[in-house]
C-alpha cells in the first residue's frame, strides 16, 4: 500500500494558516473560519485521545468537522463557515485517506480532489490521468499533481505550493526552486512527446 498523499495548492495558504497537525489539510479558505475549524478539531482530536486512549481516525475527524459546520447552517444569528476543507491522513493500517468538507456540513471520501478556483479543470485532469500506477512513488505522485495544476496556472511553478504527508513523518513542504526543477522536467517530457507525435504523423 501507498504511505503518500501529495497535497497541491495553486496559491499559499492564508496568513496564519499552516498545516502541523493531523487533523489539518485546509486549503482556499476565510482565514478566521479555518482558524475556527482548526482548533475546533485540535480540541477533538485531544478530547478523543483522552477519552478512549486512542486518536482519531481521518474518518472520524471529518464526520466532527462536517457536523460542525453542518450545524452552524442551522444557527439563527450565526453565519454559516465559509470554507470548503480537505481533510487528509492515515488509518491505522497506514492507508492513506482523503476525505473533502463543504460549507454545507457534507462530506465525501475521495483519491485525488481538488478545491477552488479552476477546481472543476483540475478534477476533469484527475479523472481522466489518476490510476495507481500514475501515484505508485512518490515522484510520480508529485509530477501528477504538478501536471494537474499546470492546466490552470500560467507562470509555472511560480503559483505553486506543493507538500507531501507520510506515515509517521511530519509534513514536507517543497521548496520553490524543487517545484520549479519538477516543473521543467514535466515540460521537458511534454516537448519530447510532442516530437515523437510529429515524427510518426
Amino acid at each position: 500500500p501507498r504511505h503518500h498523499r501529495v497535497l497541491p495548492g495553486r496559491a499559499p495558504l492564508p496568513s496564519g494558516v499552516r498545516p502541523g497537525g493531523r487533523e489539518e489539510g485546509l486549503h482556499g479558505c476565510l482565514t478566521a473560519d479555518a482558524r475556527i475549524i482548526i482548533n475546533r478539531a485540535r480540541v477533538e482530536c485531544q478530547s478523543h485521545k483522552l477519552t478512549v486512549e486512542d486518536p482519531v481516525t481521518v474518518e472520524y475527524i471529518t464526520r466532527y468537522i462536517a457536523s460542525l459546520k453542518q450545524r452552524y447552517t442551522q444557527s439563527n444569528g450565526r453565519r454559516p463557515f465559509g470554507i470548503s476543507a480537505l481533510i487528509v491522513g492515515f488509518d491505522d493500517d497506514g492507508s492513506p485517506r482523503l476525505y473533502q468538507t463543504d460549507p454545507s456540513g457534507t462530506y465525501h471520501s475521495w483519491k485525488a480532489n481538488v478545491i477552488g478556483r479552476n477546481a472543476k479543470t483540475v478534477r476533469e485532469f484527475l479523472e481522466k490521468n489518476y490510476t495507481e500506477e500514475a501515484i505508485a512513488t512518490d515522484k510520480e505522485a508529485i509530477k501528477l499533481a504538478i501536471r494537474a495544476l499546470l492546466e490552470v496556472v500560467q507562470s509555472g511553478g511560480k503559483n505553486i505550493e506543493l507538500a507531501i504527508i507520510r506515515r509517521n513523518q511530519p509534513l514536507q513542504i517543497f521548496s520553490a526552486k524543487d517545484i520549479e526543477s519538477q516543473v521543467a522536467e514535466i515540460e521537458k517530457e511534454k516537448e519530447e512527446s510532442e516530437k515523437k507525435k510529429k515524427k510518426s504523423i
